[in-house]
């Protein structure tokens, strides 16, 4: 395959465009052209042309995994999914999560931690937060740390109650609204029993 043209991007800076004799044209990075001693009028042969497009795949992949993470945070996993949705391959994709996370710029435990913190700041509980979690594709192992950044559930739970209740609970309709909203948000039966308890004692008190 012989080498018509190559000339530098001028939308992405450090890139290259190759342009084929059969009208193709791949978009590779300096490394490429170097390592393929790149230049128009050369041919390639099966082997080096099959080579180079690999290369050059993997390269932007690496790009498109770059300008994802640059838009918003990504657990490694979440991030390999959208590649291979956006059409890499599953092995570019994954080799370009791994290379992100060499350099620091994927980090699943601080991902956690700050996924953690912002839904319970939200008001929601352990389980919300660890199905959020699990959603993002953050691994198991990670998860108990993430949680140790929450508030702690009585915590939140006295503040919801407080903010969603106007006097009392002696009404069971009541305490079937509150008890069903706190559960949905993520709280355990036995931590939203003893807030409602805390509650009555509370508002008792104040009488």
């Amino acid at each position: 395959m012989r080498v018509e043209e190559v000339k530098k991007s001028e939308r992405k800076k450090g890139r290259y465009l190759v342009k084929l004799e059969d009208g193709d044209i791949l978009r590779v990075t300096e490394e490429e052209l170097l390592r393929f001693g790149l230049r128009a009028g050369m041919a390639l042969g099966e082997d080096e042309m099959e080579a180079l497009r690999a290369s050059a795949k993997a390269s932007e992949t690496k790009a498109k995994a770059a300008d994802m993470i640059g838009s918003r945070a990504l657990s490694k996993q979440e991030l390999t999914r959208r590649l291979v949705k956006k059409g890499s391959g599953e092995a570019d994709a994954q080799a370009a999560a791994d290379w992100l996370e060499d350099i620091g710029a994927i980090n699943d435990a601080g991902y956690a931690a700050a996924l953690a913190r912002h839904y319970g700041g939200k008001g929601y509980g352990p389980a919300r937060v660890k199905e959020e979690l699990r959603h993002r594709g953050v691994n198991r192992e990670l998860w108990d740390g993430a949680l140790e950044e929450m508030p702690e559930p009585e915590e939140i739970l006295d503040q919801l109650i407080q903010k969603k209740c106007r006097g009392g609970l002696s009404d069971p309709k009541d305490k079937k609204r509150i008890s069903g909203m706190l559960l949905r948000r993520g709280f355990s039966w036995d931590d939203i029993k003893s807030a409602m308890n805390r509650y009555t004692e509370m508002t008792e008190d104040e009488y």
